[in-house]
């Protein structure tokens, strides 16, 4: 029987991402929602490290698992790297993604293409009971495009334009979009680091 991992959140566009990245990870993972839990942890962090941080040590110790938190989000150039670690609350707490989209495209207004540059940026953290945490970063560069298009992903996904491919996250395959993405590159890192932590805990057993 696999241990388990708590993934810190219940967002089903990001359980569905690290389910097929952490399948050959040697771990079950479980959400909060999955063991009736309703926990909310207040992301004051100021980068995306502190958020991950705060969210894997909150489940972690209240549940008594190792978790699995990240904190991701688009910095863009142009913007001074906003919306950061504020992009999913960039047009609002209840906004939409659509909404987030469109007041983006809006303070871009009047920006040339070769100036639109941008990156998402995740940061995964993984935290077990006593607090340790350890932490794995992916990057993905790209261009905010000047409309949405594509109808895969979540996000921002529409309105990042991949230059080597000609297209935007959105309107990638998930396949292929789960390959490349920064929390693609981020969880294979994490992955290595799990297994690590596998093999030690059946070490700590024998």
């Amino acid at each position: 029987m696999k241990p388990e991992l708590m993934l810190a959140t219940n967002n089903r566009g990001k359980i569905g991402e690290y389910r097929d990245l952490l399948s050959g990870c040697g771990y079950e993972l479980v959400t909060p929602a999955q063991k009736g839990i309703s926990i909310e942890v207040a992301e004051t962090g100021g980068t995306f490290t502190e958020n991950a941080a705060l969210k894997a040590r909150a489940l972690a110790s209240t549940l008594g698992l190792l978790t699995l938190a990240d904190d991701s989000g688009l910095e863009v150039d142009a913007l001074g790297g906003d919306p950061g670690v504020h992009s999913a609350r960039y047009a609002g707490d209840n906004a939409t993604d659509s909404e987030r989209i469109d007041l983006l495209l809006k303070n871009l207004e009047g920006v040339p293409s070769d100036q639109r540059t941008a990156r998402f940026r995740c940061v995964i953290a993984i935290a077990d009971p006593a607090g340790e945490v350890r932490f794995a970063e992916g990057r993905i560069e790209g261009l905010i495009s000047f409309a949405p298009r594509g109808h895969y992903g979540f996000g921002y996904d529409p309105v990042f334009y991949l230059s080597d491919r000609g297209k935007t996250m959105a309107e990638l395959p998930v396949e292929e979009k789960n390959r490349i993405s920064h929390r693609a590159f981020a969880a294979a890192k994490a992955c290595l680091m799990l297994k690590s932590l596998s093999k030690i805990s059946k070490k700590k057993l024998q």
